[in-house]
Order: structure tokens, then sequence, then C-alpha cells
């Protein structure tokens, strides 16, 4: 017995004794019926006591949580007491708790994956907002509601009453079109369910990806391999009849394929880097110091059949990777060489934006590229026209590489281009990728 309880004990003895008390002394004063009436209205007090302590108590029951206790006397202040005790522990445990759900439930909504709550009968208790743009449900008005009857895909019903969990059901829901979804049921609690859904969408495309890459790197390895084994077996069979002009004919012919997969390689290596890894500290590369050496390959590669201009301001420097950039450039104008037939022009020109930042444009007057296409040239080992692409000695790798550069700079590449009259090729910059202002004072055009 604690103390409290020995203090109402202590105290209704003590009561109960000064009733009898004045009892025997009104009895044995004045007689037995003084008594009786002396002890009589003893109870009468007591018991009102009671009643109005037990009435305050009532009131302060039924008054809202956290309404100040109110006043007693004797055992009935030791009551409230541990009344008031045992409702602020209660009240403390509620709040303890709504925090956890609450602290459950933000840490539901924050993951990447959908879940829904289930009860026993698969109705709906939660959802995350991911969950919910998944599978077209809304918290508000479906909570309740068994999930059978919303999401209404009969393989996924099957899957629910099965019961059988160990594995995910793939489930492309037509309430979100283009969404696939790897579901999964996780009992817990004896009776409800976890349902995780997980979009494998991305998943899916970047396998189909990997898959076209490796189709697509083979090809292209495939056809030198083949060129180049067969050269070999032709003079190792006949080495000694073939003159010596044909067997370097021979042999150039193997070499330039060789050469092709390198180039191959190469770019394979470069996109593979440019992809994984880590930025270079940004460094100060004058533009028109850039350009000069890329014109140096550029004419090369031309063999003096085209035509160059270039109108490029002295003072612009971009911040970024020099290597890159020439890389990304180099493309640039190594393709609109080779896509311009002998006796064309490319053009290079820079011009300055309102907001601080420029542009490069890159322009030929060569064969032009049909609207269609225009979308996915910079799609790895996507050409307009294979058989023109390895004429020329292009890998399908060169705009994938220009993309992942500029990207890597936050810039952006704009295509125009029409068939027969030309493509111009414009990479725009932004303020921040600018180390000096774009002052405009072209250097001259130059053959």
């Amino acid at each position: 017995m604690n103390d409290a309880q020995s203090a109402v004990w202590t105290e209704a003895l003590l009561a109960a004794g000064a009733v009898a008390a004045l009892g025997l002394a009104g009895g044995s004063l004045a007689g037995w019926w003084v008594g009786m009436v002396a002890a009589a209205a003893g109870l009468l007090g007591l018991s009102l006591f009671h009643l109005v302590h037990l009435a305050r108590l009532l009131r302060w029951l039924q008054a809202p949580a956290g309404t100040p206790l109110p006043g007693a006397m004797g055992a009935w202040e030791r009551v409230f007491a541990v009344l008031h005790r045992r409702a602020r522990q209660a009240s403390d445990e509620r709040r303890h708790l709504k925090a956890t759900v609450a602290r459950f439930r933000r840490a539901g909504q924050a993951l990447p994956d959908g879940v829904v709550v289930l009860d026993r009968d698969g109705a709906i208790e939660w959802l995350n907002p991911i969950a919910a743009a998944q599978l077209g449900l809304s918290l508000q008005q479906d909570r309740g509601y068994p999930i059978i009857n919303l999401v209404r895909e009969p393989e996924f019903a099957a899957y629910l009453q099965a019961g059988r969990y160990s594995e995910p059901l793939l489930l492309r829901p037509g309430r979100n079109p283009g969404c696939s979804l790897a579901l999964q049921v996780v009992p817990y609690g004896g009776t409800q369910k976890l349902l995780l859904a997980r979009d494998i969408g991305q998943l899916e495309k970047l396998e189909t990806l990997r898959r076209d890459f490796v189709g697509n790197v083979s090809h292209e390895l495939k056809t030198p391999l083949t060129v180049v084994n067969g050269f070999i077996e032709t003079l190792l069979d006949g080495y000694g009849e073939f003159s010596a002009a044909d067997a370097n004919r021979y042999l150039r012919l193997a070499h330039e394929q060789a050469q092709r997969m390198q180039t191959l390689v190469d770019d394979l290596l470069t996109l593979s880097a440019l992809e994984t890894g880590p930025l270079a500290p940004d460094e100060k590369v004058p533009l028109a110091a850039l350009l000069e050496d890329i014109l140096v390959e550029t004419r090369a590669l031309s063999a003096g059949a085209h035509r160059f201009s270039v109108q490029l301001p002295a003072s612009v420097c971009l911040l970024g990777n020099r290597a890159e950039l020439h890389s990304a450039l180099g493309n640039l104008t190594s393709n609109a060489v080779r896509y311009t037939p002998s006796g064309g022009s490319v053009s290079i020109a820079w011009r300055s934006d309102p907001a601080g930042g420029g542009a490069l444009s890159v322009c030929d007057d060569g064969i032009g590229i049909e609207a269609q296409h225009l979308p996915r040239l910079t799609e790895r080992f996507y050409r307009v026209d294979r058989g023109r692409s390895r004429q020329s000695g292009g890998t399908g790798l060169g705009l994938a590489i220009v993309k992942h550069v500029l990207t890597r700079h936050q810039a952006v590449l704009e295509i125009e281009s029409q068939p027969g009259k030309g493509s111009c090729f414009r990479v725009r910059f932004p303020a921040r990728r600018l180390a000096a202002s774009s002052e405009r004072g072209a250097a001259g055009p130059s053959a």
C-alpha cells in the first residue's frame, strides 16, 4: 500500500471514529436519541464533504486536457494529485506517440519508393505521395477502401489474393501509362501489410540502352576486324605471290581499318570518362587560342577543300576544362568538314547575349539534315546515313561526346539544319562560364 492509500484509509478511520465519538458523547450527556442525531449530523456533513469533492473531480475529468487541478482538502487533495500525475503521464505518452507516428509518416513520405499501409482486409490505411502518383490514388478520398477496388488490374488482384509475396509483381498500371512498377507485399504486425512500389521504368530504359550499346559496339568493331583479318589472311596465304605494291595496298587498307577501331575505342573511353569521371577544376580558356588549335586540325582534315571564316572577339575567355572543350568544339568543326562537299564553306562566329552569356556557332553549307533526325543526333551511334558516316570516318559518338562535355559546362547545344542548304550547330554558354566580357571586336575572316 502506497502513501496516498494509507493517508486515505487513515483519514477514513479518523472520520468514522469522530462520528462514533460524537454519537457516544451526545448519548451520555442527553440520551441515546441525541447521540443518534449527533452521529447522523456528523455522517451528513462527512457525506456532503465527499460529494462536493466528488463533484469537483467529475467537473475536472470532463474539462479539456490541461485544465488546472481544482482545490481540495484532506484525502481528496492526495487523490486529485495522483489523478493529475497519471493524466499528465498519459498526455506525455500520447504526445510521444503522436510525434513518433509523425516521424514515421515523414520518413515514409521521404522514401523514393511508394508505400501503402493495408489493414487485414486489404483496405488502405495510409500511403505516401509517391504511391499516390504511381497508382493513381488519393489518401483523403481512398482511405478505408479496398485497394483491389481502386487498382483494377487482374494480375494485381491475383497477387494479393494468392498470398505468395516472396517475389515482386511487375505491373504496368493502366492509370499511369508508361510507368513500370515492381510491387511487393510485406506482412507485418500479424494482420497488416505494407505494399511497396518501385518505379523500374528508368532501369528498363537503362538496360535497353546497355543492350543497344553493346550491340552497336560489337557491330562497329566487327566490320573493321573482318576487313583486317581478311587482308592478313590473304597476305599469309599468298605472301610470295603478291607484288610489293599490292602488299602495301592491302596493308594500308588494314591499317585504315585498325585506325578506325582505335578511333572508336578512344571515343568510347572519352565518353566513359565524361560520364563517370569527376569534374576537373575550372581554368581560364581563351576561346581564340583554343579555336586556333582546333582549326589547325580541321584544315588538315579538309586538305584545302573548304573555305573557313572565323569571327571571334579576342577578349572571350571561357571557364572550364580545356581538353574537354577542345574535344567538343573540335567534333563540331570536323563534322562540318566531313558533311560539306569540296568547295563548301565553314564559318565560326561568337555572339554575346544580353544576359551576359554568349553563343559559339559552327555553320556550314553542306548536305544538311532532315528535321526528324535533329532530336536524336546526340544519341550514341545514331547516324542519319550509316554508309556516308563510315565513309567520312565518323564513329557515331562525336555528338554524344559534345553533349556530355556541354552538360558538364552548363552549356546547351542548339541545332538548325535544312537538307541541301547546310547546318548550324550553336553552343550557348551561360554568363557564369565566361571569365571576361565578350566585347565585340571580331578577328577578321581567315581563309
